[in-house]
């Protein structure tokens, strides 16, 4: 599967979707300047809810494209059965249980059929249309391309299975990014001193203009600070792995086919690893790249690594840098005396109480 989708993921084209998520990016700012522009030009906007609702809108439009009411109809769909799913791991589990038709287990087979059903036909249309459309230079197009029939037939996948990444991409492509930018913003707002270093690189690299890919890749400042978040507020606290073959970890003998799980926060701040000052908010440690940020080459865990590494790492890093180079062009900002910080982990990290913001607009102080 790996194989097959990992085309979709092509960096030159993930730089072309730069433009869709810039412009999402864009009306989720206009709606912040109208609400500063009718309070004087400063305002309390909570944040975490309002990137929620952006990386929804980027990753409808980025896998979906035209067929992009459809799509977010789907994600929401998904994300109603994600909540329930979760909630399932909360209550003691009886052997069989999931099979009875009680009110909740209803509640996942009528979304389940839902989110297949849409998922069916949005991706059936595409193939009818396939000679005289194209498959679409989205997500889900890149990889019908990818999966079609006249291609070598080991990479072909059946609806099942493309229907299975697609919900990949709603999950991987929205909580994850959502957070990543919360974190990010609360890590700005409480380190003002890396917030002037990165807006001037925004600055000498972007103007005023809307960042391409090409000028993206250039921030090192910014690339640093996002790494840094990741290691301390990582949306993905714990993995799970199962072994291919038998294997030996620290002179424990592990069997084939054992699920380890793999405590990413915990090695993240392990001063071992990463030294005496691995509490600290540090983004200067990536200075000389990932590899060298820690004692062991490997110790950032935030995507995994390996073969079994997020796909979608790239189109992650290019979204939450659009989306802060824009709101830094555009924005100041400063934490709310209303936060608390409690970060929680709900299938993942999140401020459990939002991220309250007082924003200000950089516009009125240009026009002054």
């Amino acid at each position: 599967h790996y194989k097959v989708v990992h085309p979709a993921f092509d960096m030159d084209k993930l730089k072309m979707m730069t433009v869709t998520i810039s412009d999402c990016t864009g009306s989720m700012m206009s709606e912040w300047e109208s609400e500063l522009g009718m309070k004087g030009g400063s305002a309390e906007i909570e944040l975490s809810q309002r990137f929620q609702e952006l990386t929804a809108d980027v990753i409808s439009r980025t896998a979906f494209g035209s067929s992009y009411s459809e799509g977010k109809q789907v994600f929401l769909a998904q994300r109603k059965l994600q909540f329930l799913a979760f909630s399932m791991f909360l209550t003691i589990q009886i052997p069989g249980f999931r099979y009875l038709p009680t009110k909740k287990n209803l509640k996942i087979w009528s979304l389940d059929k839902k989110v297949r059903s849409m998922l069916t036909n949005i991706i059936k249309i595409r193939l009818a249309n396939k000679d005289t459309m194209g498959y679409g230079n989205d997500l889900l197009g890149l990889m019908l391309e990818t999966c079609a029939p006249e291609h070598d037939e080991s990479q072909q996948l059946s609806m099942d299975e493309i229907i299975a990444e697609c919900k990949t991409f709603f999950f991987g492509g929205h909580d994850t990014t959502s957070h990543l930018l919360t974190w990010t913003m609360f890590l700005l707002s409480t380190h003002p001193e890396w917030m002037r270093k990165i807006r001037k690189e925004v600055t000498t690299m972007c103007g005023d203009e809307v960042p391409t890919g090409d000028m993206l890749n250039k921030m090192n400042l910014l690339n640093m600070f996002l790494l840094e978040t990741l290691r301390l507020y990582g949306p993905v606290s714990l993995i799970s792995r199962r072994t291919g073959t038998n294997a030996k970890f620290g002179g424990i003998k592990v069997p084939e086919g054992t699920i380890l799980r793999i405590p990413i926060a915990t090695i993240h701040r392990d001063k071992e690893v990463w030294g005496e000052d691995a509490d600290e908010f540090k983004p200067a440690r990536f200075e000389n790249g990932v590899s060298k940020a820690a004692k062991h080459p490997n110790a950032l865990l935030s995507f995994s690594n390996g073969p079994r590494s997020c796909i979608g790492q790239n189109f992650a890093m290019i979204e939450a840098k659009a989306v802060i180079t824009m709101i830094l062009q555009r924005f100041s900002f400063t934490l709310s005396p209303k936060y608390v910080h409690t970060p929680i982990s709900v299938i993942t990290l999140r401020p459990k109480y939002g991220l309250p913001m007082i924003l200000r607009s950089l516009k009125v102080k240009r026009d002054l």
